[in-house]
């Protein structure tokens, strides 16, 4: 490694250490775990990020792993979605495994458990469970089916396999420690009865395994050796290493659980369940509406791969979990946009201007740089005539001397055009201003060379000419959520902090260049941020999202 040690995290520290004692390089491999139940959000990403960036740091293999043991939540479909985010993250995956694919041998290995006295089938119900497993500070009780006997508990199992037991009847618990100070030690189950359909194996089984039987059961199967869990999975190591010695060959590597903090993020929830309920209750429109944490979502949003990979490298690896305020992402998606987005005119609240000493009739076309940031990106003609449109926003009447944009009786420059003077403001009988009409000068045309156009004025404006204007549908996304930690309150329902605000839609008008978007196309439309084309446009409306502005406006609107 090229590396020093102090610029290793303490996941890679482990690593080393691993390879400088009993692994040898050709035994690293990684895995993400995820269960088919959802749609993957940010949080996701950053163990994604995580264990394929390893992968490749290290030149080993990562596979790709559902852990698929719960018929009743699992569908097809979040398969599909997670395989298409992990993809489109930019990483490919050595192997594409289930849980499920291990069905059989995770049985075989079961019954091993019984035959060898440590597990047994229990009668009681999941509420007498509960109750006999005692409290962190009273050893639990013993259940009164603990100690059947080997035959009587393989003949119960064999009956929960083959589908002879109702649901909720008999469960398959390991045999540990009922007075151990570790919660999960004390008989923890193994199986249970459902006879669901499940997405991958149909009826053929009517038992289903839980998650911490399967977890390193499924490592060792295909021989991971980092498993890398969150925080959460600490307490649950004892009982991975302890199903691990029960199935361990000594020929065979033996995996490591090792645990990283969550990093969460603010002014969102990346809860499956919550995030469930924003769909359910309509506060969204579906698991990829660009309000959502989900990768869908971001992805629909116009955040990159690339933005997302910085952000999770930028927040790094910790011990420790903690908030990170969505402003950085959204700085990680300014700043890989900024290099990558055409530059395009686009008026959100337009307000005409007619220019009256511009001659009738007459049109021009005007130079202006794609993207000044990449010189290969080219350059485009943008139509102007004598009737424009401009930000509403861009024009006072009267205005103190900080406004440097239109006012009565001052100029400001237009985009890659000419330099303008304010005249007069159009007013209907309500006193609402329809229209603004100006003169122009006309030697100031930008780039022409004349020492008219290298006068300098301190406002410029985009514009869109009227005549040439492309009607477009832009949503106007912000945060979902008006508080950091929506539901750090537990006394409140998370849903209460919705913000209202999170979706404005207003028909704006794009300069004709943008005829030809598609879907999942990104621009930044000048002095207003940067937005990619929706998949509901059509060729008659084209729709845009807003990704991000230009710059961090929340924290002006919430101090």
């Amino acid at each position: 490694m090229s590396e020093t040690r102090e610029s290793l995290n303490f996941i890679e520290h482990i690593i080393e250490d691993d390879l400088a004692g009993d692994y040898v390089h050709d035994q690293l491999c990684f895995r993400f775990p995820p269960e088919p139940n959802g749609y993957l959000h940010i949080g996701h990403a950053s163990s994604i990020c995580l264990n394929f960036g390893l992968g490749l740091k290290y030149d080993a293999p990562v596979n790709l792993r559902f852990d698929d043991t719960n018929p009743t939540k699992e569908e097809q479909e979040f398969v599909d979605a997670i395989k298409k985010d992990v993809a489109w993250l930019g990483y490919e995956w050595a192997n594409e495994c289930y849980a499920s694919d291990y069905f059989q041998q995770l049985y075989d290995w079961a019954v091993q458990l019984i035959k060898d006295g440590n597990a047994y089938v229990d009668s009681q119900s999941s509420e007498e469970i509960a109750t006999q497993k005692g409290t962190p500070s009273e050893p639990g009780q013993a259940s009164p089916y603990r100690d059947r006997s080997v035959e009587e508990n393989l003949e119960l199992f064999e009956q929960m396999k083959n589908g002879d037991t109702p649901e909720g009847q008999h469960v398959l618990r390991a045999k540990i420690d009922m007075a151990s100070p570790n919660m999960l030690m004390r008989d923890p189950v193994m199986y249970r009865v459902l006879h669901k359909h499940h997405h991958r194996t149909g009826t053929d089984w009517k038992i289903f395994p839980m998650y911490d039987w399967t977890h390193g059961e499924s490592d060792y199967i295909e021989q991971v050796s980092h498993s890398l869990c969150t925080l959460e999975f600490q307490p649950h190591r004892e009982l991975y290493d302890w199903f691990l010695d029960q199935v361990h060959q000594p020929a065979k590597l033996r995996p490591k659980q090792r645990e990283f903090a969550r990093r969460n993020l603010s002014h969102t929830v990346v809860s499956k369940r919550k995030l469930a309920r924003l769909v359910e209750e309509g506060i969204v429109n579906g698991w990829d509406d660009p309000r959502m944490p989900t990768i869908s979502g971001l992805r629909r949003r116009g955040y990159t791969a690339t933005a997302i990979r910085n952000f999770a490298d930028s927040i790094g690896v910790g011990k420790r979990e903690n908030l990170i305020d969505v402003s950085h992402l959204e700085f990680c998606a300014r700043e890989d946009l900024n290099k990558t987005s055409p530059r395009v005119m686009t008026v959100l609240d337009p307000l005409k201007v007619v220019i009256t000493n511009y001659p009738e009739g007459q049109e021009e076309f005007l130079i202006s740089e794609n993207n000044p940031e990449d010189a290969s990106a080219g350059e485009r003609e943008v139509p102007f005539s004598r009737e424009i449109y401009i930000e509403r926003a861009d024009f006072r009447e009267e205005a103190n001397r900080k406004f440097f944009r239109l006012k009565l009786g001052h100029e400001v420059r237009l985009k890659n055009a000419y330099i303008i003077k304010a005249e007069k403001a159009i007013k209907d009988e309500d006193g609402n201003i329809l229209e603004v009409h100006c003169t122009y000068d006309e030697d100031s045309k930008s780039g022409s060379g004349t020492e008219a156009s290298l006068r300098k004025v301190k406002g410029t404006l985009h514009w869109v000419s009227a005549s040439h204007a492309l009607p477009v549908e832009v949503r106007l996304y912000d945060r979902l959520f008006s508080e950091a930690a929506p539901d750090a309150d537990k006394d409140k329902d998370f849903l209460e902090f919705v913000n209202p605000n999170s979706l404005e839609v207003v028909t704006a008008f794009a300069e004709p260049s943008l005829k030809d978007a598609k879907a999942g196309d990104r621009f930044q439309f000048q002095r207003l941020g940067y937005f990619v084309v929706d998949p509901d446009s059509k060729p008659e409306k084209i729709v845009f999202n807003r990704t991000v502005g230009l710059r961090d406006t929340w924290a002006k609107l919430t101090s």
